[in-house]
């Protein structure tokens, strides 16, 4: 079982904006104790859900709860721009396709209390993947070994796996970038989420420019504000 590593640059990074994961962090656990699992997703890619589902697990982990941050982001995943292998190592798809058991893909990270199931290889058909019993079972057995698990998600503006995914948690979330999407795809986008059965917990407004007033496009839907506010930065700068 390999260690991963979180790089240099992000972890000043999710350093910088702790405050601000930590107040999204108290928020979701005032909504319930019974918000466990939580699945992050966007609209669109580059809006920073890979990111914020990152930063959220380590703010649970350096909070003292044992978290399990999932990449289930298997068409797309930018998680091993964020966290680097020491070794060759199974992922998630390994699991899913029957290969390995799953104690073989849950790794260590360099953060206390924070362990890490990569994406593992793109295989060729993510949505049945991701809808295989296999999947449900894991979500069941680490139920059972942690206290928060995040699962990051690919956009639901894009593919139904986002959706699919919220359909095993307790709650969701959306990240949206400022000015970026419409106000009618994320209004289709909540839809989406709260269809799903888990409890929608809201939206996080991400890079905000704080020198103009966006909020009010996004109001009706709870958005959490300026939590995320990395200027230009994109997943795809991770």
């Amino acid at each position: 079982m390999s260690q991963f590593i979180l790089g240099r640059a992000k972890a000043q990074m999710v350093k910088a904006m702790e405050e601000y994961y930590n107040a999204i962090q108290v928020n979701i656990q005032f909504s319930g104790s019974n918000i466990k699992v939580i699945a992050v997703t966007s609209v669109q890619p580059g809006e920073g859900k890979s990111t914020t589902s990152t930063s959220l697990a380590i703010s649970f982990a350096t909070s003292g709860y044992k978290t399990l941050l999932i990449d289930a982001d298997i068409r797309n995943s930018v998680m091993s721009g964020t966290f680097k292998a020491e070794s060759a190592y199974h992922g998630l798809t390994s699991y899913l396709s029957g290969h390995v058991d799953l104690s073989q893909v849950v790794h260590d990270t360099s953060i206390d209390n924070l362990s890490i199931i990569p994406a593992g290889q793109v295989p060729p058909n993510p949505t049945t993947f991701l809808q295989n019993a296999r999947f449900d079972n894991m979500i069941e057995r680490v139920r059972n070994g942690f206290d928060y698990i995040i699962i990051d998600t690919p956009p639901i503006g894009l593919v139904v796996d986002a959706a699919i995914v919220a359909q095993k948690a307790d709650g969701s979330l959306l990240v949206t970038e400022s000015g970026a999407v419409s106000r009618r795809f994320v209004k289709k986008a909540v839809e989406q989420m709260e269809q799903s059965g888990a409890q929608f917990l809201g939206v996080i407004l991400n890079k905000v420019d704080t020198t103009k007033d966006r909020y009010g496009s996004y109001g009706s839907y709870g958005a959490y504000g300026n939590y995320g506010n990395y200027g230009k930065k994109t997943d795809k700068d991770l």
